[in-house]
């Protein structure tokens, strides 16, 4: 783990290029690693299948901790392969939660691609923005639990995670150099003005017992960006 509270872009590349295969050769040996760009990726992004299916490159798979954002489901439905559809997954603001997700790095053309899958026959639903707040940090305890939906507190107004945030095990990235897929049709769902979050809810809970019981918020209202 690299050491230091946050490092830069090169300093990604440079950790990650130099992680090796089970044959000795490194990963910069197999990709171009300083013609890449990272990319946030949760939810069928993350989803290996799903990357076979759209033929994404090669391109490493980076565990990393999410603070005070969290992954929750997009208000709208992809119908290309199932019925009822997939709920993909967006970014939203969430003080004092943490979470493990993904980053890849990927070169900008095949990010664009990548990112406008989402979209499917809605374009422009989908856009990679750079997030003005929060932290993604490495993080190699792939255990590590989000706080449960019994340790949040709701108000009516306000939703407050009890427990202290776990000490950080790996340093914080570089916000200005990540790209995030934000789902800007209509944002996320509304349940009762809380947000019902992918580690609480799984996806066919969600769709079954909460989808389309409330309304939706505007996604630029839940998170800042550049």
């Amino acid at each position: 783990m690299p050491e230091g509270e946050q490092i830069g872009l090169a300093e990604l590349r440079d950790y990650i290029g130099g992680h090796t295969f089970e044959d000795g050769t490194k990963v910069s040996d197999q990709i171009d690693l300083q013609k890449c760009r990272p990319l946030l990726i949760a939810g069928e992004l993350a989803n290996p299948y799903r990357l076979c299916d759209i033929a994404a490159p090669k391109m490493p798979i980076i565990p990393v901790r999410l603070e005070n954002i969290c992954r929750t489901w997009a208000d709208n439905l992809d119908m290309r392969d199932i019925i009822p559809g997939v709920h993909h997954v967006t970014i939203v603001r969430s003080p004092g939660w943490w979470e493990n997700t993904f980053i890849t790095l990927v070169e900008p053309a095949e990010m664009k691609r990548i990112v406008q899958w989402l979209d499917g026959p809605h374009a422009n639903t989908w856009a990679p923005k750079r997030l003005a707040e929060g932290v993604i940090r490495l993080e190699n305890n792939l255990d590590l639990l989000p706080p449960s939906f019994e340790q949040l507190t709701w108000d009516g107004v306000e939703e407050k995670v009890l427990p202290e945030m776990p000490k950080a095990n790996g340093p914080a990235l570089d916000l200005a150099t990540i790209m995030v897929p934000i789902n800007t049709r209509v944002g996320c769902y509304n349940s009762r003005g809380r947000v019902n979050r992918c580690s609480h809810f799984l996806q066919t809970e969600f769709h079954e017992n909460l989808f389309r019981r409330g309304s939706s918020f505007k996604w630029s209202d839940m998170i800042n960006c550049l």
